[in-house]
């Protein structure tokens, strides 16, 4: 992988490329019908993200992605983290 890629991508979204690849690797066979899995998986993207994400916004996320089936990936979690 090139180097100078991720630390340009750092530079401009202050998330940690080491981060975003160990939260990948964690996700490869967790357990998305788990609601404290969901729930964990969420609120370390939220900390990576550096955006909190509220009890009622996390309580819809979860749902969603337990009950209705969603994906989970980064785009899923962005686009609810951004609703209003």
């Amino acid at each position: 992988m090139n180097n100078d890629f991720f630390k340009n991508l750092e530079k401009k979204t202050g998330v940690n490329m080491q981060d975003i690849f160990e939260l990948a690797n964690s996700l490869q066979n967790a357990n998305f019908k788990d609601e404290k899995t969901v729930r964990s998986v969420i609120r370390r993207v939220s900390q990576i993200a550096n955006k909190p994400v509220n009890k009622e916004t996390e309580d819809k996320i979860v749902q969603s992605i337990i009950n209705d089936g969603k994906q989970l990936d980064f785009n899923t979690i962005a686009k609810m983290m951004n609703k209003k």
